[in-house]
């Protein structure tokens, strides 16, 4: 398997006349780590065509070239064969509609068929190393889209976006009933739960920061369609919000077992926006309300018919 190499170029404009190689890339976005993966590799670092170290001095129009190379793949992740539902793909990133009930990673009881296995069969299948770097993590039970890093420079620079709350992720979920207030947001810390390696909790003591925004779009068949924007994302950060705020999610089975009308937790990663780790470009992505849940506010005709739900603002 031959190793995959992402390479970058920059021409150095006059106003970095004198910069240090280090600086200048860091000025570009690229984290600390990148640089030290950087430097592993005789050829990672080209100044006009020359291997050089990174306290380098930097001339006005000098080629500075960057080769990211993968050249191993995660070890612990088997290959799988699944269909994969990809939106997006490019020699940095993948947007991927994950389906419910597919963990994306493995963990203790479950080695296989994840999205991640899924990614290492895929790019085993091209013969292509791989390592699994997912930027928004969804829960085996959630659908919708996931943004992930094909090497550790994008990674790197989406972890600091998200960081600094440059990536907007939108969610649709439903609840029994209809939330009072309509919109709000839900502004209350969270933390693990005691005597259990999964379970969050309110914890407004020891708890991290949790920030939420909700609003309500659409009330049917005595649920709500409500849409959930994340400031933070905390594990299972929209489940307990929604609990606290007295409408959690149906189909839940650790918060709320409310399997009537759907199977599965009722939510649903429906957009996502950022810009492109490495051009810098806006970048906008959606994914259709799912079956499952188009049919608990519509199956009873009281709402628009069938898959039509057009006429909910979104």
């Amino acid at each position: 398997m031959k190793p995959r190499i992402r390479v970058l170029d920059y021409v150095v404009p006059e106003e970095d006349a004198g910069r240090r190689i280090d600086h200048f890339l860091r000025r570009q976005g690229l984290t600390g780590h990148t640089l030290v993966e950087l430097k592993k590799w005789p050829e990672g670092v080209l100044l006009n065509g020359s291997p050089v170290y990174m306290v380098e001095r930097l001339q006005p129009g000098d080629h500075l070239q960057l080769q990211i190379i993968e050249a191993l793949s995660s070890p612990h992740i088997v290959p799988s064969d699944m269909p994969l539902d990809i939106r997006y793909e490019d020699d940095d990133i993948m947007v991927i509609h994950k389906p419910a009930g597919v963990p994306t990673h493995p963990s203790m009881n479950h080695y296989e068929n994840t999205l991640a296995n899924g990614l290492t069969a895929y790019f085993a299948a091209r013969e292509e190393p791989f390592v699994f770097r997912c930027c928004n993590r969804l829960d085996r039970d959630t659908s919708g889209l996931t943004l992930i890093a094909k090497h550790y420079a994008a990674s790197g620079i989406l972890s600091e976006m998200a960081a600094r709350k440059e990536i907007m992720r939108r969610y649709l979920a439903i609840v029994r009933g209809r939330p009072d207030p309509p919109e709000g947001v839900i502004d209350v810390p969270l933390g693990r739960k005691p005597g259990s390696i999964i379970e969050r909790m309110i914890d407004p003591e020891h708890g991290e920061q949790a920030v939420t925004h909700y609003r309500c779009l659409y009330s049917s068949n005595g649920h709500t369609l409500v849409e959930l924007r994340l400031e933070t994302g905390r594990t299972h950060q929209i489940r307990i919000h929604l609990q606290y705020l007295g409408y959690p999610l149906i189909g839940d089975y650790l918060y709320n077992p409310d399997y009537e009308w759907i199977g599965r937790q009722a939510l649903h990663s429906c957009s996502l926006d950022f810009r492109h780790p490495m051009t810098g470009e806006p970048m906008h992505f959606e994914a259709p309300m799912p079956p499952d849940m188009v049919h608990v506010l519509f199956s009873l005709g009281d709402g628009p018919q069938s898959n039509d739900y057009s006429e909910i603002q979104i």
